[in-house]
């Protein structure tokens, strides 16, 4: 896997999974859409300590800089 995810996208995903949980955590959110945010704010942690979206590759997308 090539790294694709640069530094301000990683802060950025990062931060918004914070978010999430916090929205989750204090009951601003639940039920059926608690849990999809709480998938995706995994996934954006998981995607971010990995360096890697595969959202971006097919379409060649890149945020690191070169």
């Amino acid at each position: 896997m090539k790294k694709n995810i640069g530094t301000a996208d990683k802060i950025l995903r990062i931060l918004v999974a914070i978010v999430i949980a916090g929205l989750y955590f204090a009951n601003i959110i639940s039920g059926t859409v608690a849990i999809i945010l709480l998938i995706l704010a995994g996934v954006f942690i998981l995607t971010s300590f990995m360096s890697f979206c595969p959202l971006y590759y097919p379409f060649g997308i890149s945020t690191k800089k070169k």
